[in-house]
């Protein structure tokens, strides 16, 4: 096998298609076919694809000719349709966050290493190579010892239903309603998961503070702060409730520190800018563009193709979703007092 067959679960046009199109793009992957929830639907996708349309997804899964999936759903109803693609022996590469809790989270983990099956996360930004050049210099001991990490993704409100508008394929969440969602499941996940990029670092839950909307209650805007066992401080924050986009990562060493203004939504083609901040000066380092949902793709179908590493995706959700249940129970704890 020299690439891997992907069926997609949805066709909406929205700026998940950015995923959609670095599959159809990838030399490694073959788009076979689209589910839709309507035959009509699904067959308006497949057009525009060049692939099959199928009405359903469960018949999606009955096809032979598929290796894998890509379901960006709802986090609330991600867990039945991955659950049934890993009972199918398809791998999964499911939107972020692949569950609500990390009871669920445990259970679909485990149902993918007994299938032997990779089940991975989408999230594309630390995939960015920006994010190699940062830890290489961390690595090399350029801010001297790590001490803390700061990160941080605010995007504009929702646009209401029914609206559209320029959102860039590479900046992470689509700006879909936030309903019973929240800011947390939306722009919290990308900031959470950017606490974890430090090897070997579990981060642990120390504080929270949820901003939720008045009249419905739903989180708009929040700040997390952790620790690691070692004793280093992280804080990140996110929020859809401001104008002006803010996507950035900020690691403070005891001799200097390391700052990505593009962490979460660097766009194909752009040459971030790292600012390397040390006792000497300030010195700012324009990178090579490149585009981090080409390179997820690759990782996935690599991963695959050479029967790579399926163990460490798991973990990487495990973590994240354990993240998530800290956050909750804290915000909940400090709630009733």
């Amino acid at each position: 096998m020299s690439v891997i067959g992907i069926g997609l679960f949805g066709c909406a046009d929205t700026p998940r298609l950015g995923m959609v199109s670095a599959l159809a793009a990838s030399p490694l992957v073959r788009l076979v076919a689209v589910a839709g929830r309507t035959r009509g639907e699904a067959a308006m996708a497949a057009a525009r694809l060049g692939c099959a349309a199928v009405n359903g997804y469960g018949a999606l899964l009955e096809r032979r000719d598929l290796d894998a999936v890509y379901a960006p759903l709802p986090p609330e109803s991600q867990a039945e349709w991955i659950g049934k693609s890993l009972a199918a022996g398809k791998h999964v590469l499911i939107g972020e966050p692949l569950a609500l809790n990390r009871m669920e989270a445990a259970m679909l983990v485990a149902a993918a290493r007994m299938g032997g099956l990779l089940l991975m996360e989408s999230f594309a930004f630390p995939r960015h190579s920006q994010h190699a050049v940062a830890q290489r210099l961390i690595d090399e001991g350029a801010i001297g010892e790590l001490r803390s990490f700061t990160a941080a993704l605010f995007l504009p409100p929702p646009l209401p239903s029914g609206m559209s508008g320029v959102f860039p394929s590479e900046a992470g969440p689509a700006p879909s309603a936030l309903g019973r969602r929240g800011a947390l499941l939306d722009t919290g996940v990308y900031a959470l998961r950017a606490a974890g990029l430090q090897p070997g670092r579990n981060p642990q839950v120390e504080g929270v503070v949820l901003h939720r909307d008045r009249d419905t209650g739903v989180d708009v805007a929040g700040t997390v702060l952790l620790s690691t066992a070692d004793g280093r401080i992280g804080n990140v924050a996110f929020g859809r409730d401001r104008l002006l986009a803010r996507s950035n990562y900020f690691a403070q060493g005891s001799q200097g520190s390391i700052t990505l203004p593009l962490a979460f939504t660097a766009p194909p083609g752009v040459r971030p800018v790292l600012r390397l901040e040390r006792p000497e000066g300030v010195e700012e380092r324009t990178l090579a563009a490149d585009c981090q949902n080409d390179a997820l793709v690759s990782a996935f179908a690599t991963r695959i193709l050479e029967g790579g590493d399926l163990i460490g995706p798991g973990e990487d959700i495990l973590r994240q979703a354990c993240l998530l249940d800290g956050v909750r129970e804290i915000a909940e704890r400090d709630r009733r007092q």
